[in-house]
């Protein structure tokens, strides 16, 4: 039996304060945190003494287009529509390290 997820990675997403991103894989997780900053935005993971744990029915990884990355909480994103190729191939490109 497979495990049910809300998002997958590659999944593009909005926050509250209508900031967009793309869902990360664990892996590409890993690989930006020593790169990138934590955007510590509203909706973000936070338990004092707990790490985040992106199990992708409560919290998911999100590299926005600010250059920032979270775990978000699901209750505080929404899935994206619409998102303009210029601001996918921006995202790509900090993903990719460029």
């Amino acid at each position: 039996m497979g495990s049910r997820r809300l998002y997958e990675p590659g999944d593009w997403v909005t926050d509250l304060t209508g900031g967009t991103g793309r869902v990360l894989s664990a892996e590409e997780l890993d690989r930006i945190k020593a790169r990138l900053p934590e955007g510590k935005r509203p909706g973000y993971f936070f338990a004092p003494g707990c790490c985040a744990n992106p199990d992708y029915v409560t919290q998911v990884p999100v590299l926005f287009e600010d250059g920032a990355y979270d775990v978000m909480r699901v209750m505080n994103i929404r899935r994206g529509t619409d998102v303009p190729e210029d601001l996918k191939n921006r995202v790509e490109r900090m993903l990719a390290g460029g």
